[in-house]
């Protein structure tokens, strides 16, 4: 799946066949534009105003307290964008909308959208980065300001992949105990241990994202099924056959080889006999050629906000190979792309 100019009528199909469009200024203008006012539509409600049915921009601006012609023009941009339909004289929620970007909604990626405003400010780092090749180290420069927003839209976006992840994770018959890396909010574990009867799950993080995270994860409801354990992944001793899957969603692209190769030696002595280490990440293609378009800007957000950047599978199951596991065939994502799973099993 990628973003691009997307044709609206025949003469615009052969004017994209031809190369005669400007796509460079569609990948830039158009695309930032756009990026914007949804993340300014969801900030200011303008979304929210209209759950319960159409109305007029000039009742959506009584609703969000903003400009009646600011608003409209907000309006008409999102109508163009697919967001919002014109509707009884006034304007509508789509079917997207309503299903990602209320609040309510269980697919919710209002607090992701919220987030990326500060994620705009990072990406501003890019052409630093380019010029230096010294990225930001995201977990230590996000100011307490941040940490509440950063953790909300990382529970949003797990969200996203939660079910796929409880479904076709491999976890071992009879499982009892998780080691969930970095799991920060826990949603992860959640999903996991509502679907296997018996399981329980320490998601073990550092003591600002706890902090953060642990609200998130109480109205989850899961008590003492789902804890949180202060600690650090690249220091911390995990046990010995102390778990049945250990989980590290979303965190080796913040590790560098050696790191994730002793990560990986401690994680294999926490498991016991037959025991998962899932690995839970966007996957590197080995080859810029075969990258897709998400998968290799993704590759350089991260570069950028952490210390590697992502990894392919390959490289994931040479790190369990070598700590003495057993990897499996990658799970790539139906419901992500270019999210997967690499994971490997302990003998026995």
């Amino acid at each position: 799946m990628r973003l691009g100019p997307i044709p609206e009528n025949p003469i615009e199909r052969v004017v994209a066949r031809l190369n005669l469009a400007p796509q460079p200024l569609l990948d830039t203008q158009i695309a930032y534009t756009l990026a914007r006012l949804v993340m300014v539509g969801t900030k200011l409600g303008v979304f929210e105003a209209l759950k319960d049915g159409p109305l007029a921009a000039a009742r959506v601006a009584e609703r969000c307290q903003t400009d009646a012609r600011g608003t409209e023009k907000l309006l008409f941009a999102l109508a163009g964008a697919g967001y919002v339909e014109a509707r009884d004289g006034g304007y509508g929620l789509t079917r997207v909308a309503r299903k990602w970007l209320l609040a309510e909604s269980p697919n919710s990626l209002v607090d992701k959208l919220l987030l990326q405003f500060h994620e705009w400010d990072w990406m501003e780092r890019a052409e630093d980065y380019v010029r230096t090749g010294d990225p930001m180290e995201l977990h230590t420069v996000i100011s307490a300001d941040e940490w509440p927003t950063y953790q909300r839209g990382m529970r949003a976006l797990a969200g996203t992949s939660a079910a796929e992840v409880a479904r076709r994770l491999p976890v071992p018959k009879g499982a009892r105990d998780m080691l969930d890396i970095g799991g920060s909010h826990g949603y992860y574990s959640v999903a996991l241990c509502r679907r296997h009867d018996g399981l329980r799950a320490v998601v073990l993080d550092l003591p600002d994202a706890i902090e953060h995270a642990a609200p998130i994860l109480a109205a989850e409801g899961m008590g003492e099924r789902v804890t949180h354990r202060v600690g650090d992944a690249l220091r911390d001793d995990l046990g010995e056959d102390a778990y049945d899957v250990v989980l590290i969603a979303q965190l080796v692209h913040h590790f560098s080889d050696e790191q994730n190769r002793e990560l990986a030696v401690r994680v294999a002595r926490a498991l016991r006999p037959g025991g998962v280490y899932a690995i839970l990440d966007a996957f590197r293609s080995p080859s810029a050629k075969d990258a897709g378009q998400a998968g290799a800007l993704l590759d350089f957000y991260f570069a950028l906000t952490s210390q590697s950047g992502t990894w392919s599978p390959e490289e994931m199951a040479v790190w369990q190979r070598a700590a003495g596991l057993e990897p499996r065939r990658p799970i790539k994502f139906r419901t992500v792309p270019g999210l997967g799973i690499q994971a490997a099993q302990a003998a026995g």
